[in-house]
């Protein structure tokens, strides 16, 4: 059978949220999928992104036409030459996305190919990755808050993110309630998507340190290395320094670790220039001894994570659950706070629900 890709389709979504949503810095209604579809060697891949439909149009302009006719076996160099493509249009961003989405519907491909489940062929190292619930949204009242971080516990996860830093002082009431809605075994999470500067940040921080916050996402701008790494320094010991989400190349990612601007790394596949940049990524926290922690998309993340040895947790972000069961057959769901991947299926084992997603289709 042929291993040349033959064809390569792009569609975009655009899902209302179930509510309006709000974090520190920013107000949403609705969060947009670009689905990259591969077909060769009579199987068919599938990747996506959480990003803008220009990234859809930027696969079809600029990157259908090095795909096709190529091997679905050298995933490497497709990404290589899908890198040398963008050069021009500057390479992070939505061309960023772009690739992100087709290197992830490669990877599938391949693993359709071959028979295996991703994570096999990646290189298989846990048989599941702990996931923590994501949402607690600022737009939420103390009501909702309570009861989807419970909610999470009660269904065996154990550890919550909240947002924070829109209102920081009834963040501190918010944070009082969360915990008392998880209990005190679970871990607590928070989460100020740059909504701080480093002084303001660790007054915070002190001023909730009896709510045993474990981890501290973003307190300042993930580009403000040298005040990620002040509050790697001053924040309370148990608290952990993340960030990292933003992060579009491997370049990004070795500065942070270099400025020690985190205790805990956070990459996203549909960012960082797709699997074969998440598992880069992974690398490097390997030779700093650093853990990984996957952003969102977790129905994306869940083979990679299985695959790279430093893994700390998924995100199981309330959006990207919402719209993974939403739009696709062979969602995983965690069992006591674990995510497993399906090993009866070949490559990531989902399936796109036609009918269903194409009320939503904006490209």
């Amino acid at each position: 059978m042929s291993e040349i890709i033959n064809e390569v389709d792009v569609s975009a979504y655009t899902i209302p949220t179930d509510e309006p949503e709000s974090d520190g810095t920013y107000k949403w209604d609705s969060t947009t999928i670009v689905i990259a579809e591969i077909s060769g060697g009579g199987k068919h891949g599938l990747g996506y992104s959480y990003t803008s439909p220009e990234a859809g149009r930027l696969i079809k302009d600029q990157l259908v036409k090095i795909l096709k006719g190529s091997s679905l076996l050298g995933v490497t160099k497709n990404w290589e030459l899908m890198l040398e493509a963008v050069r021009n249009l500057g390479s992070r961003g939505i061309a960023a996305s772009a690739i992100s989405a087709v290197d992830i519907a490669l990877w599938d491909l391949k693993a359709k190919f071959l028979g295996l489940p991703l994570t096999e062929l990646l290189g298989q190292v846990h048989s599941g990755v702990a996931v923590y619930g994501s949402g607690g949204f600022t737009s939420y009242t103390d009501k909702k808050l309570q009861s989807q971080l419970g909610g999470w516990v009660k269904d065996g996860l154990r550890s919550v993110k909240m947002k924070i830093g829109r209102d920081p002082q009834r963040d501190t009431e918010r944070i009082k309630k969360a915990r008392e809605a998880i209990g005190s075994k679970a871990e607590l999470y928070i989460d100020a998507n740059g909504a701080f500067t480093k002084k303001k940040a660790l007054a915070f921080a002190e001023s909730i340190k009896q709510y045993n916050i474990a981890w501290f996402e973003e307190p300042v701008s993930s580009d403000d290395l040298q005040g990620l790494n002040f509050l790697v320094n001053h924040l309370p010991p148990e608290m952990e320094v993340a960030a990292g989400e933003y992060g579009y190349d491997i370049y990004y990612f070795r500065r942070m670790l270099e400025a020690s601007a985190v205790d805990v790394l956070q990459a996203d596949a549909t960012r960082c220039l797709g699997i074969t940049g998440f598992m880069k990524t992974g690398v490097l926290c390997e030779a700093r001894n650093m853990l990984l922690s996957a952003h969102t998309a977790p129905s994306i993340h869940l083979h990679p994570s299985c695959s790279t040895p430093k893994m700390k947790n998924i995100e199981y972000f309330h959006d990207h659950i919402r719209i993974e069961n939403m739009l696709f057959d062979g969602v995983q769901k965690p069992k006591e706070g674990i995510l497993y991947p399906d090993k009866s299926m070949a490559g990531l084992g989902l399936e796109l629900k036609r009918k269903d997603a194409e009320k939503f289709r904006v490209l």
